[in-house]
């Protein structure tokens, strides 16, 4: 219950925001630092009321995702020895509650997490070095990112 509410209410936020793209000033502190930007799973949360965060070697997968200069993205899962990687494009939002990193893959596939049907992710920018999935408002794993490079 608690899930569905928070998904109604992310949802209110979405349709009640202005939904203008970013001009290139609004990406300047994104693309201060040389590409490409790598940013690494480095938690990961269930669905369970007060159970500590998974980390490192205990993570179900390892993730990357990478951010090049020409707004494509590469995202690359480690699981059991195969690797699974597949590319997009990318661009970057900013709504009322925040700032926005929308991966769209050419398809959807199993590296998409997400509330909905479209090849789409999205990731809230909690700080410039740390993105936070919203898959988990629909009973995802929360996904938290730490950028390395």
């Amino acid at each position: 219950m608690k899930s569905f509410l928070l998904f109604c209410a992310l949802l209110i936020c979405f349709a009640c925001s202005n939904n203008d793209k970013t001009t290139d000033e609004d990406q300047v502190s994104l693309k201060a630092d040389q590409y490409p930007q790598k940013w690494q799973l480095m938690a990961m949360t269930g669905m369970v009321a007060n159970v500590p965060p998974t980390t490192g070697d205990d993570l179900e997968y390892q993730e990357t995702i990478l951010l090049h200069s020409d707004n494509t993205f590469t995202k690359i899962r480690e699981a059991t020895g195969t690797s699974v990687e597949i590319s997009g494009g990318f661009e970057i939002e900013i709504e009322g509650d925040g700032r926005y990193l929308i991966l769209t893959y050419p398809e959807k596939n199993e590296l998409v997490g997400n509330c909905s049907i479209e090849p789409k992710e999205w990731f809230r920018f909690d700080s410039e070095t740390q993105l936070v999935g919203t898959w988990w408002a629909c009973d995802g794993p929360g996904l938290f990112y730490d950028r390395v490079e």
